[in-house]
């Protein structure tokens, strides 16, 4: 007997994360004094080395794990964006987590985790292992989230997340046994050739379609699967609402592409009607609801379900262009919005951040920095010309309406117009109101400095470069199994 092909190499990153995780969270209890220093250091040391690895798999087609795990374009260029959201958070974190009065050892391995189920997500290629990923990266955010002890806010959060998230999990899992019920795997490759085959049961194919992707919207926080996004971004640590706000979306959306574009491939005439309309009410009502919002993280939390719409325009497609597009707006709104979120992180000191919109009245004049950096995440999200935000609804509404859905583009268009208005008044509040005589000091830190100008940067590069960085999306934009 001969032992089967495992192909390392294949689950380098998630090995390196799981591995580093695992000596952090050791160290951490071992030596119950340890500087904080120390474990932020292992971390980011953990993911230079998760980098390193991906890097060299860097166009390459490999298939391990007796099928279960491929590396291909989609999955590498996705951990590259969720190494980079993990690496920002970590920064984020340094000083906020103190601040914030969280002296927990655990978060650093919680991350660490978390971000190893992301990236297993990412190249999953067997709906088991899809599964198995799924809770790894759930479990370490229910527990990140509920991490603030002495915060109701956030034990409420823990909990609604905890509950909502083991109830998705039970339609995902429910899916999968119908798909293996259907085509007799779990496999995505084999599905994909067995899917639309006549020996196939039809009806069962899309029931399994169907619960999978309410599964995979409840992580991606589409409507009419949002409900938990506000109150749980509300509720959480900022650093950790950021790494949710990002990194939870890109290996949702990678996951959701791998499925429904190769395994669900041949029945793409039938789900696309479906996802054609979550996309545009996802859209319309997360910008609408966001209007009305006067808490900052709440706010931010309904500009992710609207952006979540966005880049299933790209899914929708269904062209090598639409996932390139949907690639490349994961990517700018990693950058964006982990921005947004470090700003709000240095609003105010002692961890008392600046959650009110009229608390943010006259920044501008007092801050003009950090006010500046704010706006041009604001512009960039509001999706404002020549914004990367605006390049990343470009090419996702470009490679829709070759794929010939033009209402769907319209729809998209619309949306922004709204999206604009909740931007652009956070923008007026901070530059064209006098501040009040309670605007006082933020509490920067050099780490949250770093961070803001670290995401600023990327989303001018990504603006001013967007062809450049579109044509490694493109590059990335195929599959292998």
């Amino acid at each position: 007997m001969h032992a089967p092909a495992i192909a390392w190499r294949a689950i380098g990153p998630t090995l390196a994360l799981t591995g580093g995780a695992i000596l952090t969270l050791l160290t951490g209890a071992i030596q119950r004094r340890v500087n904080r220093a120390v474990l932020a250091g292992m971390t980011l040391a953990t993911i230079g080395g998760a980098s390193y690895l991906t890097f060299i798999l860097a166009g390459k087609k490999i298939v391990g794990l007796q099928g279960m795990v491929a590396v291909d374009g989609v999955s590498t260029f996705t951990t590259m964006i969720l190494l980079f959201t993990a690496t920002i958070v970590t920064l984020m974190s340094y000083h906020y987590l103190s601040e914030r009065h969280i002296h927990r050892f655990e978060y650093y391995p919680l991350v660490l985790f978390a971000t190893a189920g992301m990236v297993l997500l990412a190249s999953a290629n067997d709906l088991i292992l899809v599964f198995i990923a799924l809770e790894v990266l759930s479990l370490a955010l229910y527990v990140l989230v509920g991490l603030a002890r002495r915060d109701s806010g956030a034990q409420e959060a823990s909990l609604k997340y905890f509950l909502l998230g083991a109830f998705s999990s039970a339609i995902l899992l429910y899916g999968v046994a119908l798909a293996f019920g259907a085509t007799g795997t779990t496999n995505i490759a084999r599905i994909a050739g067995l899917s639309g085959a006549p020996s196939t049961d039809s009806r069962l194919m899309f029931a399994a379609a169907a619960l999978l992707a309410v599964g995979f919207a409840f992580k991606i926080a589409v409507v009419p699967f949002h409900s938990w996004t506000p109150d749980v971004y509300q509720g959480a640590p900022t650093s950790v609402t950021g790494f949710m706000a990002a990194g939870t979306k890109a290996a949702g959306f990678a996951v959701l592409l791998r499925v429904f574009l190769v395994a669900l491939g041949p029945l793409q005439w039938d789900w696309r009607p479906a996802l054609w309309l979550i996309a545009i009410v996802t859209m319309v009502i997360g910008s609408l609801f966001a209007i009305v919002q006067s808490d900052v993280k709440r706010l931010l939390a309904y500009s992710s379900i609207a952006h979540a719409g966005f880049v299933l325009v790209g899914v929708i497609a269904a062209t090598a262009n639409g996932i390139a597009g949907s690639l490349f707006y994961l990517l700018v709104y990693a950058a964006m919005t982990l921005g947004a979120f470090a700003v709000v992180t240095l609003s105010a000191p002692k961890g008392k951040e600046r959650l009110e919109m009229g608390s943010w009245v006259g920044l501008g004049q007092r801050h003009p920095v950090f006010a500046g950096a704010m706006t041009l995440f604001f512009l960039s999200l509001a999706g404002i010309p020549p914004t990367a935000g605006f390049m990343a609804k470009f090419f996702v509404f470009q490679a829709a309406v070759q794929a010939g859905e033009t209402g769907l583009v319209i729809a998209g268009v619309l949306a922004s117009v709204i999206a604009a208005f909740f931007y652009l008044r956070l923008i007026v509040l901070m530059w064209l109101q006098e501040p009040s005589g309670e605007t006082g000091a933020l509490g920067l830190t050099p780490t949250g400095s770093l961070v803001v100008a670290i995401t600023a940067a990327a989303t001018i590069v990504f603006g001013v470069y967007p062809e450049s960085i579109m044509h490694i999306a493109r590059t990335a934009a195929f599959f292998t199994g």
